[in-house]
């Protein structure tokens, strides 16, 4: 028997369907779906739903098949997406509603060490790095195509419930181009994807052979103490040494102590 492609669908009637059945999936997983919109025609607008993208797009093995996934991002097709440690769940609306499932290989954790070694040149260039003032040295070797933090073709595993036997069908395409889409307003989720923790980045930078650097260059920058708080979402106290020390020094002779006041 001849396979025949399934007849076409309009692109408000797919939505309707799809809506449909992200609701019903929605109540019988007891789950939030995920939806990619876009607010214009533009997939990603930072540096690092851009860097994403980009580095799809210079790949040759995907190169045929990533138009039709741009297509398929911006009319809303991607009605959830949802990152973990290794791997893209997603579903995208065609003639019917479509599971796809993208396996991405962690990154080795030899090559997390050299990232984090090749990053660690500054505490400045951390935070940075976190709080979205983007150094280029740091950017530049954290989306690097040869041992950055993007997987290259190999490492990624694509599988749709299409009937397209392509190895990138248009809905895998327009899952990838999610991602970009996604890691604008969560940057973080590229670090879960590939298993490595940001955090590290921190722990490197200021470890024993770069600490003396890093605080040489702590002059000259502008952030307080409630600004690393904020970004590490830990609470931080400001030299509370220099507190202990002048509460427990003695007193001359004749000096009666404070009473202390309650907090």
């Amino acid at each position: 028997m001849r396979f025949q492609w399934a007849p076409y669908v309009p692109v408000a009637r797919r939505k309707g369907n799809a809506a449909k059945y992200a609701s019903t999936l929605a109540k019988k997983e007891k789950r939030v779906l995920s939806p990619v919109r876009l607010a214009g025609k533009k997939i990603a607008n930072t540096f690092w739903g851009k860097a994403w993208c980009d580095n799809l797009e210079a790949y040759s093995d995907f190169a045929n098949r990533m138009p039709r996934g741009r297509t398929y991002v911006r009319n809303g097709s991607v009605i959830d997406l949802q990152i973990e440690r290794g791997k893209i769940k997603a579903l995208v609306s065609g003639s019917e509603v479509y599971r796809v499932t993208i396996d991405i290989s962690t990154l080795p954790a030899s090559a997390w060490e050299w990232v984090k070694q090749e990053c660690a040149q500054s505490i400045d260039s951390m935070l940075d790095l976190l709080a979205g003032r983007f150094d280029d040295g740091v950017m530049q070797r954290l989306t690097n195509k040869e041992d950055g933090l993007f997987p290259k073709p190999k490492e990624i595993k694509l599988n749709c419930s299409c009937p397209d036997w392509a190895t990138m069908c248009k809905h895998c395409a327009a899952v990838l181009y999610g991602i970009g889409a996604r890691l604008d307003s969560a940057p973080e989720l590229l670090f879960t994807l590939r298993g490595v923790d940001h955090a590290e980045l921190i722990g490197q930078a200021v470890s024993a052979e770069n600490l003396d650097r890093s605080l040489g260059q702590a002059s000259s920058t502008t952030l307080s103490t409630g600004d690393l708080g904020e970004i590490f979402g830990i609470d931080l106290v400001a030299n509370p040494a220099a507190t202990t020390v002048a509460e427990l020094a003695p007193k001359s002779k004749g000096e009666k102590p404070k009473k202390k006041t309650a907090a």
